[in-house]
């Protein structure tokens, strides 16, 4: 499923207003506006195609005339050469939109990509890999359809769907169990409650105050080893902190339940990507 108009077009109009201003003053110089153009979309390297129908959503506010002919699916792989969309309608509409529709869809695809590397790394381990909030402002939902895209799943979208206990929640409120049980006296069993521990004996008042995932924090791999044991089944686990491609290969034995990677999102390489006029 593509992303909604209601989720982004916010943001696409911001990308438009910041990018466009009072006009394109290049393009209105050449072009007195009804020039047909034909451009295609095409992709530089091998990666994983997503557009969310995103160009539609950018070239819908610039000129509706514009006609979008997708060729290649989301989620679909994109070879060096393959042409991934096809635009025909005004030339100096096109132009205009060129630069925040390759923004928009350089960064999905690399989202795109980078998850669908990190999926194969733990193919046949039973481990889900999750993003995280670490997201670029105003583009969450953007970014975290792109995970998706890529074969990787969703953690929280954000403060309000889901409890995560943090360091800074266990310091203020003076403990994880005092913690747990303040979200349980407010919300009863409404929602899951994660734990973030940093040592066995996190881990052990995690357990004891009946979380339902515990995190294993910037831990190395042996401690994660030896909290999993300690675990022992009782609560899901996840393991988080700098997680890179290096890493996955250190880890993928664990017996754990997630793996988050914030690097999906916060360190996303663009992928390569042109506009081509014919």
């Amino acid at each position: 499923m593509a992303l909604t108009k209601a989720e982004v077009i916010d943001i696409v109009r911001l990308a438009l207003r910041e990018d466009v201003g009072t006009g394109d003053i290049t393009t209105t110089a050449i072009f007195v506006g009804t020039e047909p153009g034909n451009a295609k979309i095409i992709a530089k390297e091998d990666g994983v195609f997503c557009a969310g129908r995103l160009p539609g959503y950018i070239y819908g506010e610039l000129d509706p005339s514009v006609r979008i002919t997708y060729l290649i699916e989301d989620g679909k792989t994109i070879r060096t050469g393959d042409t991934a969309i096809e635009l025909n309608g005004p030339a100096a509409s096109l132009l205009t939109g060129e630069r925040v529709t390759l923004n928009f869809l350089q960064r999905m695809c690399g989202i795109a990509t980078a998850s669908a590397k990190a999926v194969q790394m733990l193919k046949g381990t039973g481990i889900t890999l999750l993003d995280t909030r670490k997201t670029a402002p105003g583009l969450r939902a953007i970014d975290k359809y792109a995970v998706k895209t890529g074969g990787g799943q969703n953690h929280r979208f954000g403060l309000f769907d889901m409890v995560m206990i943090k360091d800074n929640h266990i310091k203020a409120a003076g403990g994880i169990i005092p913690a747990v049980e303040a979200v349980r006296r407010v919300h009863g069993s409404r929602y899951r409650i994660e734990v973030e521990t940093k040592n066995e004996e996190e881990v052990m008042q995690a357990l004891d105050a009946g979380a339902d995932i515990i995190m294993l924090d910037n831990m190395s791999v042996d401690a994660m080893a030896s909290c999993v044991k300690l675990i022992a089944k009782k609560a899901k686990t996840e393991i988080s902190g700098n997680i890179t491609e290096d890493r996955l290969a250190a880890i993928k034995n664990l017996g754990v339940t997630y793996v988050s990677m914030g690097a999906l999102t916060h360190s996303v390489k663009a992928f390569d990507l042109s506009m081509q006029f014919e």
